[in-house]
């Protein structure tokens, strides 16, 4: 079955979304509520950064109990809607136990808390963040790998391989060290984070106040779905999950709570898309030229 069949589908269920564009549907959604109204096995992979808790603008801060609870309900969600081989990902930071710890690790409190079955935390590492003084300046995130079945997932490990090998026709009884397409990348990743500032803002920057990087989606679309398949951002939020799927001929879907995120998403999907055809134009031609 086409993911456009399976795209009909969804728009059958929850009505006209709130941006469309080829393989692409955004939703202005609570994403629980939605969830509930899809059928099982619809997603192949969702990547998804949830509000962490820490009373940003686009939050509502709980008490830790409900905000696990609450993460828990989606979760299911999540995985009742995703392929038997299918898998999520899952970055989240850091907040407060009031009287217990400063800077928790979410992952500590939520790893279990899901049907999905937990294959590998990946640590997140970049330069830019928080400086601090009174404690060691925070410079990672986590990302909870789980897939559904535990013996049968997709990892496509060649599509990410690092390319930064030293030596990699270096050979040991005669066989090669080393793939030569590159090596594992590992599971602790340094990918920039998407800063913000004079003389410092990424290139990919958006008004968004916490915006994962494309590249990171990347590695994780890449590694762990097919071309054609469906990706799942229950919290779209700057659209960075939604660009990188299309990049990578993913079909998409999101939902965004915020109605000014939804337009901010579906005004950088329409540069997507306006980059694409340009691209595409100036391929057709080059072809024309080349043929005669």
């Amino acid at each position: 079955m086409s993911n456009q069949s399976e795209l009909n589908k969804i728009k059958n269920t929850l009505g006209e979304p709130f941006y469309e564009n080829r393989n692409c549907l955004i939703y202005n959604l609570d994403c629980l509520e939605a969830l509930k109204k899809l059928p099982s096995s619809t997603f192949n992979l969702t990547f998804t950064s949830p509000p962490y808790n820490i009373g940003k603008s686009y939050e509502t801060v709980l008490n830790i109990d409900d905000y696990i609870q609450w993460c828990s309900k989606w979760c299911a969600e999540v995985c009742r809607t995703t392929v038997s081989n299918g898998s999520f990902w899952l970055n989240v930071g850091y907040f407060e136990v009031e009287s217990k710890g400063k800077e928790v690790p979410i992952s500590y409190l939520l790893w279990d808390k899901t049907p999905f079955y937990l294959l590998q935390e990946i640590v997140w590492n970049y330069e830019a963040g928080v400086a601090t003084k009174k404690v060691l300046s925070p410079r990672n995130e986590k990302i909870l790998w789980y897939v559904k079945n535990a013996d049968e997932y997709v990892f496509n490990l060649d599509a990410i391989r690092d390319k930064n090998v030293k030596y990699p026709f270096q050979k040991k009884n005669g066989k090669l060290r080393c793939n030569t397409l590159g090596k594992n990348p590992s599971n602790v990743w340094q990918i920039a984070k998407v800063t913000s500032g004079q003389d410092r803002s990424s290139d990919e920057r958006s008004p968004h106040p916490a915006q994962t990087p494309i590249d990171l989606i990347n590695r994780v679309i890449l590694g762990g779905c097919n071309e054609g398949d469906i990706v799942l951002d229950p919290f779209m939020g700057s659209g960075s999950t939604a660009e990188a799927a299309l990049r990578n001929n993913r079909a998409v879907v999101g939902f965004e709570i915020k109605k000014d995120y939804c337009e901010l998403i579906a005004s950088r999907l329409e540069k997507h898309f306006r980059r694409e055809n340009v691209e595409n134009s100036q391929l057709t031609l080059g072809q024309l030229v080349n043929s005669y």
